[in-house]
């Protein structure tokens, strides 16, 4: 078993990652021993598991995720959701709120309009029909203010850092709330509008640099030096 990259190296697409029986992550493939790289990315060995990270990518719904959405639509029953993905989101009436309301008595638009920011959880998709969302449990429901910000998906992670290392340092030094969705929308409010600037400008920054070493430092700078 031979490995041809070291840790979060940058590979391209039909790049030799590894020989031998590894396991397949996400973005790779194998002929016969040979486990080669689907997209360009960073390259991941992690408990025996070949795996590479995109570098850019589009957002895939998964059950269970975290999303903040673009209300797009409104119809007798449901709302039409934009999660910044190529698949349309669905919020029915019934996954909306914990207690029953009657569509047919109330206008839809008055809890949820079009150009409205929401926050749900998916709790249905297959590939074969849209995502469901629901807006149930907290803290899902309507953004009524603060700031959206969107980057690519495939950042979230370094976004929110190892055990939400790097999200925390944001809140701490900025004095400000943030909801990161897996689908690449961020939400940020602070009671302080230039914090909330500051935030925002923070977060494209760890988006441009998510792949280059000492980050973490450099965010820490940034925040201070613009805090001034």
């Amino acid at each position: 078993m031979v490995i041809y990259f070291s840790q979060r190296d940058v590979v391209i697409p039909g790049q030799l990652l590894a020989k031998g029986m590894y396991r397949l992550g996400d973005n790779v493939y194998r002929i016969g021993q040979s486990i080669y790289a689907t997209t360009i990315g960073l390259a991941e060995l992690r408990d025996n598991t070949v795996n590479v990270i995109p570098l850019k990518g589009c957002y895939v719904p998964h059950v269970g995720d975290l999303v903040i959405g673009l209300v797009v639509d409104v119809s007798l029953t449901s709302w039409t959701v934009d999660i910044a993905s190529p698949y349309t989101a669905l919020l029915q009436v019934n996954d909306a709120f914990s207690k029953p309301i009657d569509p047919l008595k109330e206008n839809l638009r008055k809890y949820f309009d079009v150009g409205d920011y929401i926050v749900a959880n998916v709790i249905a998709f297959d590939k074969t029909r849209d995502p469901l969302l629901s807006t149930k449990e907290p803290p899902c429901g309507k953004i009524e203010k603060g700031t959206v910000v969107e980057i690519s998906p495939t950042k979230i992670p370094r976004l929110i850092g190892k055990r939400g290392s790097m999200i925390s340092i944001i809140r701490k030094e900025l004095s400000c709330q943030i909801m990161a969705g897996r689908n690449g929308r961020i939400w940020v409010y602070s009671k302080n509008p230039s914090y909330e600037e500051i935030a925002v400008k923070v977060i494209k920054k760890i988006e441009q640099e998510a792949h280059v070493a000492g980050l973490t430092d450099r965010v820490k700078e940034m925040i201070r030096r613009l805090r001034r």
